[in-house]
């Protein structure tokens, strides 16, 4: 327990009362107690750094070179990723990469340079290091991207994890992007960001960090190319960001600065460079191709917390049928859980449980559930009976349980960085699987507890056996929700084969793409907290989580009827669309807002079902090339300044820009425009970007414009697949791709290209395929000025 923590207990105590201050401030006290006597000390430490080279010893794509103090591995692989490890460090074992590792780039040889220094140039990028230990990634033309300078340890006596520090320079026009799920901006400015998954202990806002997904990978984009590094290490840390500043006139550059400290671990990070568009992809390849959601996922959720009961449940769904609001999935809270229990349902209040999710799902709509880490340690709860015999929960340095706090009680956590224990975990959703459930959150799986807010809930010194490597919950802590999605993604295809899993993870880290999505938790319901919820999708996107989405509404307010509008015109367009009622947010649903509300909500409803063609098409371009679906509107031009500095608006995929109204009141907004035509798609008005316009946004809907050529793939009135298809500006053509597949199952999907141009005063829309071009299959709506 460090400063930090001690002045989160303290506001615990003020915020959650007194009972809760007191489980609070004993349970930090007995984390205090098990660190003090589980954790090595860190008096008298010795600096160390590299020191002067001696040698080098030429290896596949790069080779090794020995420092007085250190030594060095470096190596370019064949699809231009760089990877450098010190002290010997290799790329695996890692909790992020998936599969092997990209085969070294046998091109590539590691060669004296000037100065007494190395380097290894290789087709897409050189890499220089310096006599002393410093790393320079430039372009094939030379240019510098970034720089590390030599590193720093901080070593005890005995041995052990030893702290270090990593300074690194960046272009002066660069920007910097990532670090998993940030709330102030997707545009990190200067400032220092923690590297430890946590939750707030309320609802959060632009100003809370770090949050429950933190991750050590930055984007970082100028306008000689972008890159992205990965320090792979979980431990505990920090990063602080200074950009940099070009000098007018004959004034000299000052370069971007980034300072990595970290607690422990490895020093050891992967660069990638090129494109935003490459570097994703080369970051899928490394860390895991995104899990592909079921169709049904890509429309509308509505969690309400504390249903009481089956026929709650059915007057909820009832509502929507009634308005004729489309609705595609129900998520039940913790409120359905038998106390001390993570999987048994609550048989009083949901006793025909199968039923109603038969009766629903003949509705088209899903129901999922909440699982959360912590199992009650009363006798009798039979998770923690059977865990108990299979020994899987964490246990202190002396041996013993660790017990915390948790939703049902006093409680156990198992050890998700065993393989045998998430077999064991994953066996369990058996139970739920039967009881008709098609999908699980997982929530509280920082880990997190209500006693520990902000802080730990396992001790530090607890042992974890990290793939059997063994370590404590310093190392641990951050990659615990990752391994515990992994459990349940792993753990479902074994029960469910034909169906993609449906896993969402309010935690994780780097590659927790493979097993699924994330919602951002608890977002403040004011108009910062909507600004908050654009932020954390758009930097998951650029940190490979392509599907995520935020609780429409928020958790800890009622919303007046405006900001409950926004928020859902917003969510409509992200990837997870997901609503939420309950006694902390208050009023949820569209209809309990006035009929106004009511009106302008089933638009956005109808229209974000509409668009679900459109949305699996990008889910299988994010498997198959892990560009997110939400990206920031500098994604095709990074060299465009003002589009970096742009934080209130997005591009859905290749086709859509959306705008939305993050402010109180407005009723037009200012919109940055890329390079290219636009066509609002309410007026058909076209746009010439690069530009800012001035467009009307009245309550009932927010700016959506569609780039000239796109084709989009929308759901008919019949549910029949149809092709919008946005006219070329004279002189260009345009295309799209459409994926369809069978929307839960694992055969091969469809993929179809086609191609827009005009004929004289007719616009042409060919299919191409093997076979060459052809007729569309699918009802073509032409759009914009001269279309027809």
């Amino acid at each position: 327990m460090d400063g930090r923590d001690l002045v989160r207990s303290v506001k615990a105590i003020g915020s959650g009362g007194a009972a809760r201050g007191v489980r609070t401030v004993r349970a930090a006290w007995r984390r205090r107690r098990l660190d003090a006597a589980g954790l090595p000390q860190r008096d008298g430490e010795r600096a160390r750094v590299p020191g002067p080279v001696l040698g080098a010893e030429p290896g596949p794509g790069g080779g090794v070179v020995t420092f007085t103090r250190s030594q060095l591995r470096i190596s370019v692989a064949v699809n231009g990723s760089v990877f450098w490890g010190w002290d010997g460090a290799g790329p695996v074992p890692s909790h992020a990469l998936s599969g092997r590792c990209p085969e070294p780039d046998p091109r590539a040889v590691l060669e004296p340079d000037k100065d007494g220094g190395w380097r290894i140039v290789a087709e897409r990028v050189t890499v220089a290091v310096s006599r002393h230990g410093a790393v320079e990634v430039r372009t094939p033309g030379g240019v510098t991207l970034r720089r590390d300078l030599p590193p720093r340890w901080w070593e005890t006596p005995e041995g052990g994890a030893a702290r270090w520090m990593q300074r690194s320079e960046v272009a002066a026009d660069a920007r910097f992007f990532g670090l998993g799920g940030r709330a102030a901006g997707v545009r990190l400015r200067d400032g220092t960001y923690r590297l430890w998954n946590t939750d707030p202990g309320r609802a959060a806002g632009p100003g809370d960090d770090p949050l429950h997904i933190t991750m050590p990978v930055q984007l970082v984009v100028a306008e000689a190319a972008t890159h992205l590094v990965f320090h792979d290490t979980s431990w505990d840390g920090t990063v602080t960001l200074r950009e940099g500043e070009e000098g007018a006139g004959s004034g000299h550059d000052r370069v971007g600065t980034c300072r990595l400290r970290m607690d422990g671990g490895p020093l050891r990070c992967w660069v990638l460079v090129g494109t935003p568009a490459r570097v994703l992809h080369a970051w899928a390849a490394l860390t895991g191709a995104p899990a592909l959601p079921p169709a049904w996922a890509l429309g509308h959720h509505h969690v309400r917390s504390e249903l009481d009961g089956e026929d709650e449940v059915r007057r909820m769904v009832g509502g929507y049928q009634e308005r004729d609001l489309p609705l595609d999935a129900v998520h039940l809270d913790a409120g359905h859980h038998e106390a001390h229990q993570v999987f048994t349902v609550d048989r009083e209040r949901f006793p025909k449980l199968p039923v109603l999710a038969d009766e629903l799902r003949r509705d088209g709509i899903r129901l999922v559930s909440v699982v959360e880490p912590a199992v009650g340690s009363v006798p009798g709860n039979a998770v923690r009976d059977s865990g108990t015999a299979e020994d899987v929960f964490v246990r202190d340095a002396g041996g013993r349980l660790v017990e915390a706090v948790g939703r049902p009680g006093e409680s156990l956590f198992p050890d998700f960085t065993d393989a045998r224990v998430r077999r064991w975990w994953g066996r369990l959703y058996q139970e739920r699987i039967g009881q008709g459930f098609a999908g699980f959150w997982h929530d509280m799986d920082e880990p997190t507890s209500f006693t520990a807010f902000g802080e730990n809930t396992l001790p530090r010194s607890a042992r974890h056996f990290l793939e059997g490597a063994g370590g404590d919950h310093r190392e641990a802590h951050n990659v615990y929700a990752l391994c515990m999605a992994r459990a349940g993604y792993e753990g479902l295809r074994e029960i469910s084969p034909r169906e993609r899993p449906f896993v969402l993870s309010r935690s994780g880290w780097a590659g927790m793409q493979r097993y699924g999505g994330a919602w951002s938790g608890g977002v403040s319901a004011g108009w910062p907290g909507l600004r908050a919820s654009l932020s954390l999708v758009l930097g998951l996107g650029l940190s490979g989580v392509p599907y995520s989405g935020p609780d429409v509404g928020g958790r800890d307010g009622r919303l007046s009827p405006e900001l409950y509008l926004r928020w859902l015109q917003l969510g409509a367009y992200l990837p997870l669309f997901r609503t939420h009622a309950g006694p902390r947010a208050g009023r949820g649903e569209p209809w309990e807002f006035g009929d106004d509300v009511l009106a302008h909500a089933r638009v956005a409803l109808v229209e974000r079902r509409r668009l679900l063609p459109y949305f699996m098409t990008l889910a299988h371009l994010a498997r198959r090339t892990g560009a997110p679906y939400v990206r920031p509107l500098w994604w095709g031009a990074t060299e465009d300044r003002a589009l970096r500095d742009c934080e209130d608006a997005f591009l859905l995929g290749d086709c859509l820009l959306v705008a939305p109204v993050l402010d109180p009141g407005a009723d037009r907004r200012a919109v940055r425009l890329p390079r290219g035509r636009w066509y609002d798609t309410a007026t058909g008005r076209a746009y010439e970007g690069p530009a800012q316009v001035l467009i009307d946004a009245p309550l009932s809907r927010i700016p959506v414009l569609a780039r000239a050529g796109a084709v989009v793939p929308v759901r008919g009135d019949d549910g029949s697949l149809e092709l919008d298809v946005w006219a070329p500006a004279r002189g260009r053509t345009g295309g799209g791709l459409v994926v369809q597949d069978a929307g839960d199952g694992w055969s091969e999907a469809r993929i179809e290209r086609y191609v827009t141009r005009w004929e004289g005063r007719r616009l042409v829309v060919e299919r191409h395929g093997e076979d060459g071009p052809g007729e569309p299959p699918h009802r073509v709506r032409r759009r914009g000025p001269g279309a027809h």
